[in-house]
């Protein structure tokens, strides 16, 4: 890559190159990384400029990972409401199953769970992948985990991306993220130590896996294809 600052906006001729590569089914794109390093935003930034991109515009589906949590009452009723976020607090097969279905030819309308942050459960069949639908984006942290019902995941990308951030600086955006939910800072800050981080160290050395790394939206490395 040449020394030429790149941003997302930059990716959206790789990202039509992708489309056509796996045509005619449709191509999913994953963005990955730890808790806080910045996949939301970077999801809200290509999805914008890919409304403004011919070769995009009006064909892109958005199928992000938060809703497969497991509900609260599952969560509470094996115990796992403490850690929620953790790998095993999400029905990942349901998840791999969708990939799979926006993936299959004849296309097919496919339906998925979005997450109600408000009341912190998932909401069934809230998302709609339509049939002319050439490009699904997914993002979360686990796509490249490869563990137990993760292992699935990894094949259902045709592209993967991978959101880095400087630890501290994740932190702190995850604190401020969790009072603006509602918690204390104490109560936040403990949260995201003890569970944002350990998640985080689950998924480390995923950039390694990943076609494309950036660094707080700039692109600090990219696989030619």
């Amino acid at each position: 890559m040449s020394g030429e600052q790149r941003s997302v906006e930059d990716l959206l001729a790789r990202l039509a190159s992708v489309v056509d590569r796996v045509a005619p089914r449709r191509a999913v794109l994953g963005i990955a990384g730890p808790p806080g390093s910045g996949k939301t935003t970077l999801v809200t930034r290509l999805l914008s400029a890919a409304a403004a991109y011919p070769a995009l515009s009006g064909r892109i589906a958005h199928v992000p990972m938060d809703g497969f949590h497991l509900t609260n009452s599952e969560l509470d009723s094996l115990g796992r409401r403490d850690r929620k976020g953790a790998p095993d607090t999400f029905n990942t097969v349901a998840y791999a199953g969708v990939l799979a279905s926006v993936r299959a030819l004849p296309r097919l309308v496919v339906t998925a769970p979005s997450f109600d942050h408000v009341v912190g459960d998932p909401v069934a069949d809230t998302l709609v992948v339509p049939a002319e639908a050439n490009l699904v984006v997914t993002e979360g942290n686990y796509l490249l985990l490869g563990e137990g019902d993760w292992v699935a995941v990894p094949e259902l990308l045709d592209e993967v991306w991978w959101c880095a951030l400087d630890g501290e600086v994740r932190v702190e955006r995850l604190v401020t993220r969790h009072v603006e939910t509602g918690r204390e800072v104490t109560d936040a800050t403990e949260w995201v130590l003890r569970s944002d981080e350990a998640n985080a160290l689950r998924v480390d050395g995923g950039a390694e896996l990943a076609d494309v790394v950036l660094l707080d939206g700039v692109v600090v490395s990219e696989v030619e294809r």
